[in-house]
């Protein structure tokens, strides 16, 4: 199976600064059910370090990242 075929929900927080992408983040997952799979996108670089910090420190699942242009996408599984 694809990984684009388990996301669940896409958040978009292109054009936002940290510490938003990161705040916004944790909201929808806050919402989300265990198991369940988001994808990310921001233009935010700081997103990368804050990301890969939050995700390792609350236990979830980092299953893809790419940046592209400037952009950066995440998938993370709650």
């Amino acid at each position: 199976m694809n990984i684009s075929d388990r996301i669940d929900i896409e958040l978009d927080t292109s054009g936002l600064h940290c510490p938003m992408p990161l705040l916004k983040l944790k909201q929808r997952l806050n919402k989300m059910a265990v198991g369940q799979v988001i994808k990310i996108k921001t233009t935010d670089g700081g997103s990368v370090k804050d990301f890969a910090t939050f995700v390792a420190q609350v236990g979830h699942e980092l299953l893809f990242q790419e940046e592209c242009g400037g952009e950066f996408v995440f998938i993370i599984k709650k």
